[in-house]
């Protein structure tokens, strides 16, 4: 058998199956447990299956072309004779012939039916079969028709037990395509590709995408255009008839007898309106005349037209007179008609129309010596040029107290208790207390710096507790406590490291559960890692820590991220927290389950750096905040919520009330602004009342209708937010109090704020390296 030809290579196939990424957080914990974050915000990894159909149809042309090759080759010991060689082009020329085919023998008759096999059916007749074309890479048909389905009218639903969906023309199975997981379909929705409709082709099963032209169509159709690009509605009237006289005419038929006979049909018309007019049927028109204002029925009588001088008697009523003049028009007014400096200076200041009197009071000793009017130039003039021109429009002047335009807000005494001094002042840091927090029972606070070490206080004394030098490069940029009274863990975040601490401040019995919550998920790892035999490789493994220096301090857990972590923010229920990494891409946003030691990271891609995430207080939503938009996710639903556009050019913080339908936004721009959720997607209000940055912002979660704001101008300032459950009626927004203390260092001034969960007090770290108590 003869060799193959080298050039010619056999394609491999290779199907590469989706796998869709599996996103759990726990067995149990009501609205967020299994279908907590599964399948939420992955992308459809579907793009598997147009590649597969390709392999397979050039495998299908590499095996033709073998069979081909090995049929038609020849031994390397034999020579071909000539009759060998004229048959051997014959049977190339007219195709492969089976075990009943004969060869056509005349040339001609090959020519006239080339590309075909000549055979006896069941009769003995011929019977002429032909090949088809098909058109390899050196065809002109350089776009081949995409493969449709030619099932007809069948519902797609028939095909839902069977791993195809159909048969294209030639017979093969149409494979389904890929599709990803709930989180895949919802990443699709909230990154919308061009031409995406959210439709599925009924033939294909695949997501049903618009061309440009489909989509400028559909585009012009929603906005009352028309359809086709380029046609105009109003064109140029063609003059068909003009008053030229054309060489050929348009019809060549002999003019109707009635364009030269006036009409018979108009003639009746015109005498019917003519006799109806002089029967006074019809009445010309007239215009109507203006009725005049004073009715002609009503007779008016002069009484005074003719007066003459009567006695004074009961019946005779005089004609009214102008009011003599008073004292103060005369030429020689008492004093105390005249005017002193402030009122003289007072009126020439006053505009005419704000004058009550059109003259000032003058005195002068003989009537001789009183000057003519000095205005008379000037108002003759104006009433010439009034003649003139035109009548003026007299401009009223609106009297309007711009303090009346303000809207009234209560009286802060009146909206008492909020924090107005300082009280207490933590100083131990070297540097920058970058991050501070209270524990749930309001008795300590924890604070971190840039020293590295996490210091625990006595709230009301400022008396330091408990110190942990964590790192000695690293500054510790976020603490807070675990939200709850049954155990005390603290959690803090140094570089990429997140710690989980129990300080040995509680008593025995507090301190065994707390390590009970933290030991939990090694049992979890461990069982887990034993039932499947296989297991995806996790984001961060939980470890202990390796220096026996912090286990003896109480640092007993810790994981490791990507990139530096610079906000945590827990769940209401103690078992998960979510933290942040600007910095950190795909894996910015990780959310951890602490009964698990589990490290989910539910964005593979974000639109814009993350700059905080939060819990909802009381439903299964999860807010993630970027530096323009906040985003609200259903993790119920496992979809997109809304898209919240405060405004600002650069979100730092954010904060959502203990209720649950509003929230403020702190922004590097100076501005403070509160949402409302079910009002609109923009700003309610927007507060500026802060000369530099924004760093942090805090709602009271104790019921206390206050909330405050950090800045880096070293100040705090404290608002009531009252929020009530009518809908009718908005949120008020009072701000109390601005409380300085903090210096400003490296422009830097306050960079936290946290509240008491009870009391109305608040405490504050600053750049200044202390922290202060607000009471």
């Amino acid at each position: 058998m003869a060799p193959q030809d080298p050039t010619k290579k056999r394609k491999a196939v290779t199907r590469d199956g989706p796998q869709a990424d599996e996103v759990a957080l726990s067995d149990g914990g009501g609205d967020i447990e299994a279908s907590f974050l599964e399948g939420v915000l992955s992308q459809s990894e579907d793009e598997g299956s147009d590649a597969s159909n390709s392999d397979e149809s050039a495998i299908d042309v590499d095996d033709f072309e073998s069979l081909e090759d090995s049929e038609g080759a020849l031994g390397s010991d034999e020579v071909p004779s000539e009759e060998d060689g004229e048959t051997t082009n014959k049977i190339r020329r007219n195709g492969f012939a089976g075990s009943n085919s004969k060869l056509v023998q005349e040339e001609e008759e090959n020519e006239s039916l080339p590309y075909h096999i000549v055979t006896e059916d069941a009769n003995g007749n011929p019977r002429y079969i032909y090949q088809d074309i098909d058109p390899v890479y050196a065809s002109d048909d350089s776009e081949a028709p995409e493969t449709t389905n030619t099932i007809g009218n069948i519902p797609l639903s028939f095909y839902d037990s069977y791993p195809h969906i159909g048969y294209d023309i030639n017979g093969k199975k149409i494979a389904r395509p890929a599709k990803g997981e709930a989180l895949d379909a919802l990443l699709d929705t909230i990154d919308i590709p061009k031409g995406w409709t959210g439709l599925t082709d009924p033939n294909t099963g695949k997501p049903l995408e618009l061309s440009e032209q489909e989509l400028n169509l559909l585009k012009r159709i929603q906005m009352n255009e028309v359809g086709e690009e380029g046609y105009d509605p109003y064109p140029a009237t063609i003059e068909y008839f003009t008053s030229k006289t054309e060489l050929m005419p348009l019809s060549a038929a002999p003019e109707p007898k009635r364009r030269f006979i006036p009409s018979k049909h108009e003639a009746k018309r015109v005498m019917k309106l003519v006799r109806a007019i002089r029967e006074g049927r019809i009445l010309p028109y007239k215009p109507p005349q203006a009725e005049d204002e004073e009715d002609n029925d009503v007779k008016r009588y002069d009484i005074w037209a003719n007066e003459a001088p009567r006695p004074d008697h009961a019946m005779n009523v005089p004609a009214p007179k102008l009011p003599p003049p008073g004292y103060d028009e005369s030429y020689h007014p008492p004093p105390e008609y005249l005017p002193d400096k402030k009122e003289k200076k007072a009126w020439e200041e006053a505009d005419d129309e704000d004058r009550q009197k059109e003259y000032l009071p003058t005195d002068h000793s003989s009537l001789r010596k009183v000057p003519g009017y000095d205005k008379f130039v000037k108002e003759k003039f104006e009433r010439c040029l009034d003649l003139y021109l035109a009548p003026r429009v007299r401009r009223s002047k609106l009297n309007i107290d711009p303090e009346s335009l303000l809207p009234k807000l209560p009286s802060p005494d009146g909206l008492r208790p909020f924090p107005t001094a300082c009280a207490t002042i933590f100083r131990g840091h070297q540097g920058r207390v970058r991050s501070l927090a209270v524990d749930p029972s309001g008795v300590w606070l924890a604070s971190g710096g840039d020293d590295g070490s996490l210091r625990v206080w006595e709230l009301l004394t400022g008396r330091q507790l408990w110190i942990v030098k964590i790192s000695s490069e690293d500054a510790i940029n976020v603490v807070r406590w675990r939200p709850g009274t049954d155990a005390v863990i603290l959690s803090a975040a140094v570089g990429e490291d997140l710690y989980f601490i129990i300080p040995p401040i509680v008593s025995p019995e507090i301190e065994s559960r707390s390590n009970t919550v933290l030991d939990e998920g090694f049992g979890y790892a461990t069982s887990k890692s034993t039932s499947d035999s296989i297991t995806k490789a996790p984001a961060t493994k939980w470890v202990r820590p390796t220096s026996s220096r912090l286990s003896d301090a109480g640092v007993l857990l810790k994981t490791h991220l990507r990139s530096t972590i610079k906000v945590i923010s827990w769940h209401r229920r103690g078992d998960y927290l979510t933290t942040v990494s600007p910095s950190g891409q795909s894996s910015s946003v990780a959310i951890h389950t602490l009964s698990k030691h589990l490290t989910q990271q539910p964005f593979r891609r974000l639109k814009g750096l993350p700059q905080s995430a939060q819990f909802h207080p009381s439903k299964p939503i999860f807010f993630v905040a970027t530096q323009r938009t906040i985003r609200s996710y259903d993790l119920s639903k496992q979809e997109l919520l809304k898209i919240i556009q405060p405004g600002a050019r650069w979100i730092s913080s954010f904060d959502v009330h203990p209720l649950g339908d509003n929230l403020i936004v702190g922004s590097y721009d100076k501005r403070l602004l509160w949402h409302d959720l079910d009002l609109s997607i923009r700003p309610y209000k927007t507060l500026r009342y802060h000369k530099k940055a924004i760093r942090q912002v805090k709602f009271h979660a104790g019921g206390l209708p206050l909330f405050a704001d950090a800045s880096d101008d070293g100040s705090l300032q404290v608002f009531h937010g009252k929020v009530v459950g009518d809908m009718m009626e908005n949120a008020t927004i009072v701000p109390v109090k601005v409380l300085r203390g903090h210096g400003v260092v490296g422009s830097l001034g306050v960079l936290d704020v946290d509240w008491h969960p009870r009391e109305p007090w608040c405490v504050s770290a600053g750049a200044d390296g202390t922290c202060r108590l607000w009471m």
